[in-house]
Parts: C-alpha cells; sequence; structure tokens
C-alpha cells in the first residue's frame, strides 16, 4: 500500500512516473537528429532503488551504481515522495479514470477526506454553517497529517473556500483548477482568448468577484469564452451522480470544444488555450488536445504541476533526495478516515456500484 509515509523496501523499484519520465525523455544527440540509446535504456529499466541507507546514482554512462551506506543523519534527510490530499464533498459517485475522485488519474499516491454535510448544493452556495465549516478545517488539518505535499478538492466549487483553506495549513492549496488562470493568462497577448469550459455555463457568474480576488483574473473579461457543457449528449450523468460514458460522451465534448475553437479562428481575437474548470472533465483532455491541437488545463494538470514542484527531477542535480513511491495507491471507499462519531453526519451513503466494485475486489484471489 503506498502512503505518505511508507519506506522504502530493499529492492523497491523506481515509481512508474520516473521510470516513464526517463524513458520518455532519455536520448543522445546523432548528428542533428536524436535517437534512444539502446544500452543506457536497458540499463536504467534494470536498476532498482536499495535500501534507504543506500544512495542510488547513474554513473556517466547511465548506469546504476549503489554508493555506501550513509550514515544516521544522512538518513534523517531523505524526504517522503509527495503525495496528494483531496477534500471530497458529501457526495459519492462512480468516478472515471482521468477524474480528481480516481486515484488511478494520478502518478502519486492520493488521500481522501469527506467533508460530512459538505453537499454539492452547499458548496455551490459558497457558505458553510460553522459545524460544517470546522469539520472541513479538521479534514484539512488530517491531509496535512498525513504529510501531504499540497490539497485540492474534487469540486470546483471549493474555489469558495480557498482562503479557508489556506488558512489551516502551510501546505500549498489549489482546491479548484481556476487557480491555474494567472499563468495561462501571463502566458497569451491580450487579444488571444482563453475557452472556459464548465458543467454549467452559468455556474461561475457568482464566482465572478472570488475569481477576480483569488486569481487576479475576472472571467468576465472579453478574453474569456465561457462554455457550459450541460447540454452535452451524456454529460447530464455527471448532475444525476451516475456514471458517465465516457466513450459516448467523447465526441460529443470534442465536437462542443472544435467548434468553440472554429468560431473564433480567424478572427482579432482566435482561442488559444482551453481550461476544463469541471473536476470531471479531464477524462476529455487528451481528445480535446488532439483534435484542437490547444493546450488543456484541468485539475489534473493543476494537482501535477504543484506537486512536480516538490518532486526529484532524474535528469540533473541532486537525485535520490526523497523516497520512491511503490506504485500502489491508498485504498479509500467514501466515507474513509472520517471519525465515527462523524459518519453518522454523512447526508449521502457510499454509491452502489463502488459497492459492489469493492466487494468484488474483496473476492478475488490474493497473492500470498
Amino acid at each position: 500500500m503506498g502512503c505518505a509515509g511508507s519506506t522504502l523496501r530493499s529492492g523497491a523499484s523506481f515509481e512508474d512516473s520516473r521510470l516513464a519520465a526517463i524513458e520518455d525523455s532519455r536520448f543522445h544527440e546523432v548528428g542533428h537528429h536524436a535517437q534512444f540509446e539502446d544500452s543506457r535504456l536497458a540499463a536504467i529499466e534494470n536498476c532498482r532503488f536499495h535500501e534507504v541507507g543506500h544512495h542510488a546514482q547513474f554513473d556517466e554512462g547511465g548506469r546504476f551504481k549503489q554508493l555506501p551506506p550513509a550514515d544516521d543523519d544522512a538518513k534523517l534527510l531523505v524526504a517522503n515522495h509527495p503525495s496528494l490530499g483531496v477534500i471530497r464533498l458529501d457526495y459519492d459517485y462512480p468516478p472515471a479514470l482521468g477524474d480528481v475522485d480516481h486515484p488511478g488519474s494520478f502518478y502519486y499516491d492520493v488521500f481522501y477526506r469527506v467533508v460530512p454535510g459538505l453537499t454539492f448544493e452547499l458548496c455551490q452556495s459558497g457558505e458553510l454553517p460553522d459545524d460544517v465549516k470546522q469539520r472541513f478545517i479538521d479534514a484539512i488539518t488530517w491531509l496535512d497529517e498525513q504529510g501531504v505535499a499540497g490539497i485540492t478538492g474534487d469540486c470546483g466549487f471549493f474555489m469558495y473556500f480557498q482562503a479557508l483553506a489556506r488558512s489551516v495549513t502551510s501546505k500549498p492549496v489549489f482546491m479548484s483548477s481556476l487557480c491555474q488562470l494567472p499563468a495561462v493568462v501571463c502566458a497569451y497577448a491580450a487579444d488571444e482568448q482563453i475557452a472556459l469550459f464548465t458543467a454549467n455555463g452559468e455556474s461561475l457568474k457568482p464566482m465572478r468577484e472570488l475569481i477576480k480576488k483569488e486569481c487576479g483574473v475576472d472571467p468576465d473579461d472579453t478574453r474569456f469564452v465561457i462554455v457550459g457543457c450541460e447540454d452535452v449528449p451524456g454529460f447530464e450523468a455527471v448532475a444525476n451522480g451516475d456514471r458517465v460514458d465516457v466513450d459516448s460522451v467523447v465526441p460529443h465534448l470534442v465536437r462542443l470544444a472544435e467548434d468553440t475553437v472554429a468560431k473564433h479562428a480567424g478572427t482579432a481575437k482566435p482561442i488559444r488555450a482551453i481550461l476544463f474548470e469541471c473536476t470531471e472533465l479531464p477524462p476529455y483532455s487528451d481528445a480535446v488536445r488532439a483534435a484542437t491541437r490547444l493546450p488543456v488545463f484541468d485539475s489534473i494538470t493543476c494537482c501535477n504541476s504543484m506537486l512536480a514542484s516538490l518532486m526529484d527531477n532524474p535528469r540533473f542535480g541532486v537525485n535520490n533526495w526523497h523516497l520512491s513511491w511503490d506504485g500502489a495507491h491508498t485504498t479509500h471507499r467514501f466515507g474513509d478516515n472520517v471519525p465515527p462519531h462523524l459518519k453518522r453526519k454523512l447526508v449521502n451513503r457510499e454509491h452502489p456500484e463502488n459497492v459492489a466494485r469493492w466487494n468484488a475486489s474483496l473476492a478475488e484471489p490474493r497473492e500470498i
């Protein structure tokens, strides 16, 4: 089981993300062309971390070499592998791969904590009664205590509580994908537009002043094109709390993106980037990127960029200063990690499909 405080076992392999990054980027120059170096690829693919007391390094040829054990003081300097903390609504549904609530969407471990009583409707209102507010604070504190590197939420409306979460922890807080807006806006000229896709086109209007305060940008500015997905066939399952048939929604979502981009193509204000505000839109990001050839920012890119700032870059500099991740996500069910006396305060129950999936997993044969 992966966890923020897990220790590195002898023989534990590189985390999938690091290995994938090395495999994808490793090359050497051959004239003006680049090709993979088979010998280096084979060497690094066979690399394995040893005990924490042994630092792992590569020599100039890209081969793994083991150094003498570090002293006790050096061992204390080894940091945990960065993990993500997610505040969840009091609401459960079958998440698709790519959704924030699906741990498989991330190449690092994820810790979840539901806030009893914090329903979607309450989150959308932007106001919390005192008891729910305290539970929200307790949830942030709990995630902080797990050693997570940063904290986000599983709904775009958590932007309302960005400041509250920030006041509880010193860890970076990015409760909505909208936290990326300042960087995205800075990357493009004033006459280039950014399309903001949301589950409902009207949902951002009440958040205008909040977004201006937190992000320094005005969603009503002519630089932004607000696109609602409420009429996308199949996407209504989001509002119903049902499983979204991603494969059937993809062509409709892609068409909406293509039409939006085409509408502004050839004008004085073309669309240069897309930002998905809804946390259930990332499953379609790759398809939209492929169809439009535009950068698509979403809740996953937001989390990845923040956690990347706390990860070892194996290509250069000091390496192996944090532990490896074993590639196994910490298991989580709706309501897990909530104290027993607060579980009774949950408004919603675990979705039947998630219950069935969990029971099926328990019936699977286990390796001994």
